[in-house]
């Protein structure tokens, strides 16, 4: 039997760096995908030492050639979409490019790679789809409205991409990280227009801050966060028993900790109004 073929995306640095070799160093084949090979030449040391592959892909690029680099991969059987990134700024900051490269990078590029590997998913009736999304999805923050807007476009569509191929045997999952020591919060990208006046000494204000100064604070240990998505995908260790048993993985305390609070308002807004929802049919 051969090796199991792994897919992963932004593999040039934390959770995408870290899962390439550990899937390396458990004896499956990998080929990781970077931007820029110049630019991530460590990474791509580090992958190619352990026996793995690297190529350029930006998920930015067109779908066609999106389509035409997942397609010479060949087999895939574990499909990890982990690339992505951070505008951080005010709703009313983001301008028209900027909005557009955010849902870009995180929900069309994935939607391209995905749409490549699943006829072949589909035809050898195996496969496994990881959407790396974010708490910030479920329980968007001042500032990260833009990115958990992106967020929230991946993981509505695994919804109902995981219902249309469960019929062949291939799985989804959503991966729901919390604030993790990666160097994620140190690439983030400023909007380029400042932020209007009045916003001053609000939660924008604040949210910028602890953004900006919360990197390599973080508590979410990247190698563990792996581990938990590397087990829940293969069905191994302490994560094993979740595999095809859950949509979402949540990984992080603060992750945990806030889709809790978020599932329980939403909860007690629910409960609040079921006469009015339930007084509107014919």
């Amino acid at each position: 039997m051969s090796s199991p073929v792994w897919f992963i995306t932004g593999a040039s640095n934390g959770f995408g760096l870290i899962l390439c070799l550990k899937a390396l160093k458990a004896g499956h084949r990998v080929v990781g995908s970077v931007r820029n090979k110049t630019k991530s030449a460590d990474a791509v040391k580090q992958i190619e030492a352990a026996g793995g592959q690297v190529i350029e892909l930006d998920m930015t690029e067109s779908k066609e050639s999106i389509d035409k680099k997942i397609k010479a991969v060949g087999q895939i059987d574990y499909l990890i979409n982990n690339a992505g990134f951070f505008i951080l700024g005010a709703v009313e900051q983001a301008t028209e490019q900027e909005a557009h490269q955010q849902l870009q990078t995180n929900f069309f590029g994935p939607l391209f790679v995905l749409q490549a590997a699943l006829p072949g998913m589909r035809a050898r009736r195996t496969g496994t789809i990881v959407n790396v999304s974010s708490i910030a999805c479920k329980d968007p923050q001042p500032v990260s409205g833009i990115y958990a807007a992106s967020k929230g476009a991946l993981e509505a569509m695994s919804e109902s991409l995981a219902a249309e191929v469960a019929p062949f045997n291939v799985s989804v999952l959503i991966v729901e990280p919390g604030a993790f020591r990666t160097n994620f919060l140190a690439a983030f990208s400023p909007p380029r227009a400042p932020l209007p006046a009045g916003y001053e000494d609000t939660a924008v204000d604040k949210m910028r801050a602890h953004y900006s100064g919360n990197h390599g604070k973080q508590i979410g240990d990247p190698v563990k966060g792996v581990d938990r998505i590397y087990e829940a995908v293969t069905g191994e260790g302490m994560a094993g028993k979740l595999k095809g048993k859950v949509l979402r993985l949540v990984i992080g305390t603060d992750s945990w900790n806030r889709m809790r609070r978020n599932n329980d308002r939403f909860l007690g807004d629910l409960a609040m109004q079921e006469d009015v929802a339930l007084s509107t049919d014919f």
